[in-house]
């Protein structure tokens, strides 16, 4: 994604958010339906070896923080999941012990299903409101307090807030359970605010 200018990359913005692109001409305005999974993938630094265990990393912090800024904060907050990959060998892949791909279908499936009964229709998560969330009472008071507390030290924004609560949801349906728990939290915000945690220690190295 750093390849793209951040212009391009900003554009993303209402698409991403709405679901519509709006079109702009001198004598019309034309919006189009644009739902659409975003999936994008970036080096960690200019030479793509920053936190390896093999190669030695020759970026400065500043060239590092310049290229990671690709990425504006307006456009990270619309992303529901952040991750960092670590290589893997083929030993470590065949001793792992990972659901097989029918076994997460199937438990896709039934999460699928639980949001669909639990909106009255085939509405998922990821674009239900905040208001209609509130209705049916997932987050107990002790969860909220714990958001709230790590919201106001990580200035988090409130767009940012909402799609932990929704993976988090999301989380607590693929396990099964009815309301969101400390650990569905945890892990929400492990796998989405990824990229605060590895500035915070790039910044700590520095």
């Amino acid at each position: 994604m750093a390849e793209f200018s951040k212009k391009t990359l900003d554009m993303l913005r209402q698409p991403i958010e709405t679901g519509k692109v709006t079109i702009n001409r001198a004598r019309s305005i034309v919006t189009y339906p644009a739902s659409f999974l975003l999936i994008g993938a970036m080096n960690p630094c200019p030479c793509g070896y920053l936190g390896s265990n093999t190669h030695y990393c020759t970026c400065t912090p500043k060239q590092i923080q310049s290229y990671q800024n690709r990425i504006s904060g307006p456009v990270h907050d619309r992303f529901d999941i952040d991750l960092s990959l670590k290589s893997a060998n083929f030993e470590d892949i065949n001793q792992s012990t990972s659901e097989s791909s029918y076994e997460i279908r199937q438990r896709v499936n039934e999460a699928r299903e639980r949001q669909y009964q639990r909106y009255g229709k085939d509405l998922c998560n990821g674009r239900v409101s905040y208001e209609n969330l509130t209705l049916y009472n997932l987050l107990p008071d002790q969860i909220k307090q714990s958001l709230y507390s790590m919201t106001i030290k990580k200035k988090w924004s409130n767009r940012a807030q909402l799609k932990i609560i929704r993976l988090a949801l999301t989380i607590t349906d693929l396990k099964g359970e009815e309301h969101i728990t400390e650990e569905s939290l945890w892990e929400a915000i492990t796998i989405s605010r990824n990229q605060d945690h590895h500035l915070i220690g790039m910044k700590k190295r520095g």
